[in-house]
């Protein structure tokens, strides 16, 4: 199966559509990319069919930047058609026919991207991972909505032989694709042609990530408590607990960070009699 396109007059209609000046072939950059697909990933979270479908069209115009940094200045190139590609000679982890959402990208060529293009040419920019809302989050064994109600199986272990995920449904925005070093989906990136093949991630792999989210779910649950404390816990392990990998690291860095600030201050002085001195307490005074 193939993500190749040719720029035809159709093609350029759609860019100009973003456009405020009518462009020409020759002006802009063009390339297909692998958005999402329906393949477990190194999070143990897959699509659905019809969520891929319905990211699609919600990705249509949207930005692609770096690292899922939203500065204006990260803006390179942009969404301006989609399509939804499946290749029957593939079967997902799950047994499903692997199926994609392939967008077509463009960008102006200038001086200033020069070094860009010639990256992704050369297939070193290559990796991405998206930015969008999901508003249900299904267990793979049970079919418990995640966002809703808990429930004991455990992403990464096999129950009855499958192994238990995470099934990305109904998606109601698509924010942002960016370019990164280590997409949470292993497909996904710029693509001449896809071929067929194994494209499911090691048990073992997915074993010590799931280990991973594990340590980095406590730690943010530790430094919350040092930071908040009055927020219910099990709150914050459900927020948690639907982020994805690297923005659980990032969240982590950040509480970590708040957490070794507070306990850095000194403490605090309770006004208290006894054997102090009036003048000790002089900043209680109103």
């Amino acid at each position: 199966m193939t993500t190749e396109f040719t720029l035809d007059d159709e093609l350029m209609g759609k860019i100009n559509s973003f456009a405020r000046k009518a462009l020409t072939p020759d002006e802009v950059y063009t390339f297909p990319v692998i958005l999402c697909d329906n393949e477990v990933d190194r999070d143990n979270e897959r699509f659905s069919v019809p969520a891929l479908k319905r990211l699609s069209e919600l990705f249509v115009g949207k930005t692609g930047i770096f690292d899922h940094d939203p500065r204006g200045e990260n803006q390179t190139a942009r969404i301006f058609d989609t399509e939804v590609i499946e290749d029957a000679s593939r079967k997902t982890e799950a047994g499903e026919i692997y199926t994609a959402v392939v967008g077509k990208a463009y960008m102006i060529r200038t001086s200033k991207n020069a070094d860009l293009i010639a990256e992704i040419d050369g297939g070193i920019k290559k990796e991405v991972s998206v930015g969008c809302c999901i508003a249900v989050r299904r267990c793979s064994v049970c079919g418990e909505d995640k966002g809703k109600k808990s429930c004991p199986h455990i992403n990464g272990r096999r129950y009855g032989g499958k192994l238990c995920h995470t099934v990305l449904c109904e998606p109601t925005d698509a924010y942002e694709w960016s370019f990164v070093a280590v997409p949470a989906q292993k497909n996904a990136g710029v693509s001449k042609a896809m071929q067929g093949g194994q494209a499911s991630v090691p048990e073992a792999e997915r074993l010590e990530l799931s280990q991973l989210r594990d340590r980095l779910i406590a730690e943010v649950l530790k430094c919350s408590y040092i930071i908040e404390p009055i927020i219910p816990m099990a709150d914050i392990k459900a927020v948690a607990g639907l982020l994805p990998t690297e923005r659980l690291l990032s969240l982590k860095k950040s509480l970590t960070d708040t957490a070794r600030k507070k306990l850095s201050q000194p403490p605090v002085i309770t006004q208290l009699g006894g054997s102090k001195k009036a003048d000790e307490n002089r900043q209680f005074r109103l």
